[in-house]
């Protein structure tokens, strides 16, 4: 027994010195140039945040509610009709139709990536995606029902929603609450993380990017997009005002309509053309870009977000490049939420 033991302990250092030197070894094989770039990379981005467990009562409950379209007035909309799992969280539409036909004035942002922005909506209105997801359900736009007690009447009328509602809420003696609704369907949007190439490549496997990527990963950050675009989502985490350097924004997108952002909500002058710097997580798959929608081409999104926020000219080859990068940012759709 006791040499068992001792060939088993020889094993388990034989193993561990060979993975050791398996990993010393291709730190060793690393490029100066690869080294300085991870480097680098590592001091303005991060790995994804550790979603929530999809199996629990509660994101059962949430998947369930992001899907259910008798939350709306006409009983054909729900959350996944202006946010389709199956298209990384968006429409591809520059502003979505609500239940009577009528059009926002807002694009669809992903719900991909979502559940460690520091705000939600464009304007950033809510603290977050529980108070995010009250909105669109009493919007007389989107889904169009007249208050939160209509929410509730419907889903007490259901048996199973009952059921689910109290196994996600046991403690609760009337767990069906408009509230509970909107923690629900938060928790579940907490399970969308994407992880992709970028993120391995994060992690030392600098071969996940190839060399036109590694390119522009490094224009991305010299150009100066890291000013606004940094953290685990490369953005999502600080409001910008549109045009910062050249502006009004409309000038170079086109919009017809004239959204000044947070400015629209407060009043001040300090304030206009203020939106969310979105995240850039699966950019390649959410067009059209920007808060109306107004750009289809992520070229020319690029060309327009270096002049209006940086002041710098892009040429076509570097555009290019940083949209190779952007494909690195691209995961995969969680199985468990279609």
């Amino acid at each position: 027994m006791k040499n068992v033991f001792l060939f088993a302990l020889m094993l388990s250092f034989l193993f561990y010195g060979c993975t050791n030197q398996s990993q010393k070894t291709e730190q060793n094989q690393l490029s100066e140039a690869d080294m300085q770039l991870l480097e680098t990379a590592n001091r303005y981005f991060s790995l994804l945040p550790e979603p929530n467990d999809p199996n629990t009562p509660l994101t059962l409950l949430g998947k369930k509610l992001y899907y259910e379209e008798s939350l709306s007035a006409n009983g054909q909309i729900s959350c996944n009709t202006c946010h389709p799992i199956s298209t990384y969280g968006v429409d591809n539409l520059p502003t979505s139709p609500g239940h009577d036909g009528s059009v926002g004035t807002r694009n669809s942002p992903t719900t991909f990536n979502a559940y460690f922005h520091v705000a939600q909506f464009w304007d950033g209105r809510s603290p977050d995606l529980a108070d995010q997801a009250k909105g669109p359900v009493l919007n007389p736009i989107e889904m169009g029902l007249q208050s939160a007690t209509d929410v509730e009447a419907i889903l007490k009328n259901s048996p199973e929603y009952s059921k689910m509602f109290k196994e996600a809420f046991p403690d609760e003696e009337n767990p069906v609450t408009f509230d509970n609704f909107a923690i629900a369907i938060a928790e579940f949007e907490g399970t969308l993380a994407t992880p992709a190439a970028f993120d391995a490549f994060l992690e030392g496997a600098v071969n996940e990017l190839d060399t036109e990527q590694k390119e522009g990963l490094s224009l991305f950050i010299e150009t100066g997009c890291i000013a606004c675009h940094i953290g685990p989502g490369l953005g999502g985490n600080m409001m910008q005002r549109f045009g910062l350097v050249h502006g009004p924004y409309w000038d170079f997108t086109g919009s017809e309509l004239k959204d000044r952002g947070v400015g629209d909500i407060t009043g001040k002058d300090s304030d206009l053309d203020i939106f969310k710097s979105p995240s850039l997580r699966n950019i390649e798959m959410t067009a059209p870009y920007f808060h109306d929608g107004s750009i289809e081409s992520l070229e020319e999104a690029i060309r327009i977000m270096a002049f209006t926020q940086l002041g710098k000219e892009l040429n076509e080859d570097q555009i290019n490049k940083m949209v190779a990068f952007f494909r690195s940012l691209t995961g995969k759709i969680p199985e468990h939420a279609l």
